[in-house]
């Protein structure tokens, strides 16, 4: 496995010279409420929107715990996303942030696992506006399909893990990566049973790799996905970490945890704010594989009206924070 060349690192390069350790990533719907699947979101007001209180107050409380953030783009309207429609609750969402704390931005329109035609300019053009206001650490989106034919998907599917199919998703992951200013972070995509289905045979790591490799582009390993896919394997229990050394774990720039649940056996990506102890088990082992890594993510945290996190999510939590503040402390990248 090769480390991203002199090329990767002026194109898409780090983003971050040290590791920021633990960060926060927040999927913020639209409503007139502001109230979304969890709970907060953005608010449409009339002088270009805002972040809902519960968020707010989320931060007040929590704020502190976190080295950056980012949210999850999710457009307000089904016209062609323009930057100047989004920045007034984009700045509200910052201000509520520690002053001077860095953001990262997860893209859902860049479509990289698409094998049919997809023009990404406009997604690009609107990042890279985004990009010059708030000066993004990196840019971060799934490798997988999210539209077809212009129809946005309720989960993105994988890729279709056919040699064809590497071939265009490395094309489409190597433009994205060319038209973004800031740096992308390609996201090993979810394979959560029952939510998606994936075509094609070959082996999702391997895949990956090959990607990460062929485009020269950092990633994103999110620990549920790996998970997922290890669970459609039989890889479970103790052998949840076989076969890990086939990812690009050299081009490893972040890791994402998001709440997951086993129900029955199957392993279910709900991002319901609960970790489950797999999740900790695996990020722990990643920690020492990743020498490139610069951030842990914990992704759609849930909590009250008063920015507590809710019970259930709260212990694993403190897990994370004390695993990833250990790992900080072990010194510059």
């Amino acid at each position: 496995m090769t480390t991203p060349s002199p090329t990767a690192a002026r194109t898409t390069g780090s983003g971050a010279a040290h590791r920021l350790g633990l960060g926060v990533l927040v999927d913020m719907p639209w409503s007139a409420e502001g109230v979304g699947g969890r709970g907060a979101g953005f608010v449409d007001t009339d002088d270009g929107g805002d972040i809902h209180p519960r968020l707010r107050a989320f931060f007040r409380r929590h704020g502190g715990d976190f080295g950056y953030a980012a949210h999850s783009f999710q457009p307000r309207s089904r016209a062609l996303p323009r930057a100047v429609d989004y920045v007034r609750a984009y700045d509200r969402f910052g201000q509520a942030l520690p002053a001077g704390l860095p953001r990262a931005f997860h893209h859902t329109e860049l479509n990289m696992g698409t094998p049919e035609r997809y023009d990404r300019r406009p997604a690009a053009e609107f990042a890279n506006e985004l990009h010059a206001r708030y000066g993004f650490a990196w840019v971060v989106e799934d490798l997988g399909i999210w539209s077809l034919r212009g129809c946005p998907l309720p989960y993105p599917l994988p890729p279709p893990l056919t040699g064809p199919g590497l071939e265009i998703a490395t094309r489409n992951a190597a433009e994205a990566a060319r038209l973004l200013v800031p740096p992308l972070h390609v996201e090993f995509p979810g394979f959560t049973e029952g939510g998606s289905f994936a075509l094609g045979g070959m082996d999702a790591f391997e895949y990956f790799a090959g990607l990460a490799d062929g485009a020269d582009v950092w990633v994103t390993l999110d620990v549920g996905h790996l998970l997922s896919y290890q669970w459609l394997r039989g890889r479970t229990g103790p052998y949840m970490y076989d076969g890990l050394e086939a990812l690009p774990l050299r081009r490893c720039r972040e890791l994402h945890l998001s709440g997951c649940q086993i129900v029955n056996g199957r392993f279910r990506d709900l991002h319901h704010g609960v970790l489950l102890d797999e999740q900790i088990a695996l990020t722990t082992c990643l920690l020492d594989q990743c020498p490139n890594l610069v951030g842990v993510t914990y992704e759609d945290p849930v909590f009250r009206e008063d920015g507590r996190l809710v019970e259930k999510s709260r212990r694993n939590y403190d897990r994370l924070r004390e695993l990833v503040a250990e790992w900080q402390g072990q010194g510059p990248l």
